[in-house]
């Protein structure tokens, strides 16, 4: 063999040694390339970092400032105001609630109040009856007695009115008489016992009210002679 083609078997299958030229290596240059991209990534972060954590001022002029606060102020009072509606808007519908639910419970019990009088009338007459009637009697006197009871536990008791002056918001006048042993508009009798539910009137007492005797003059009086 030629010392030429000799040289070309070198250049082709290595350096004469058996040794052959090193290989690029790629997980070296993708390293390298990861490392460059990660240190501009820290350095873009680090100028982003900076520019915001710098201060920024603002001048505001004192008009500007004075505008601020003002509307700050009206802003502060609407709220205040809106505030105020909402907690009086709750307690009118709390208070309307209550009046609602007391309103329906007193038309309930006035219901009850009639069979009561009448049980009561009714039981008055017994003194002189049976024993066997006044037996009876008293059981139907125990059972009103707890239907007082739950009556009262709920506020309603009743009151007297008789010898009391009369009143419209209380009494409900059935009957007049004229008559000098009571000053006038004085209750004589009771027909019927009012009731009351706290401080309200849940059902009216029924009375016979008391009214002065008119005054005849002495023409009245000759009209009665001459007729006599």
């Amino acid at each position: 063999m030629s010392n030429d083609n000799k040289d070309k078997d070198k250049k082709e299958n290595g350096n004469g040694n058996g040794q052959y030229p090193p290989k690029p290596d790629n997980g070296s240059q993708q390293k390298d390339q990861s490392t460059n991209q990660s240190t501009s990534a820290e350095g873009a972060s680090v100028e982003s970092n900076g520019a915001l954590n710098t201060p920024v001022f603002l001048t505001v002029t004192e008009e500007e400032l004075n505008q601020i606060k003002k509307e700050a102020a009206e802003y502060k009072d609407k709220y205040l105001r809106q505030l105020a509606e909402t907690d009086n808007m709750r307690k009118r519908l709390q208070k309307e609630r209550q009046e609602l639910i007391q309103h329906a419970m007193q038309n309930v019990i006035v219901e009850f109040l009639n069979p009561i009088d009448h049980m009561e009338n009714a039981l008055s007459f017994t003194l002189n009856m049976s024993d066997e009637v006044k037996n009876w009697a008293t059981g139907f006197q125990m059972i009103l007695n707890q239907f007082k009871d739950v009556l009262t536990g709920h506020g309603v008791v009743p009151f007297s009115s008789k010898g009391m002056e009369f009143d419209p918001h209380h009494h409900e006048a059935i009957e007049i008489t004229s008559t000098t042993d009571h000053p006038e508009g004085t209750i004589v009798s009771e027909s019927l016992r009012g009731y009351k539910m706290g401080n309200r009137t849940i059902r009216p007492a029924r009375v016979n009210v008391a009214k002065a005797p008119e005054k005849t003059t002495e023409q009245d009086e000759k009209k009665e002679d001459q007729t006599s």
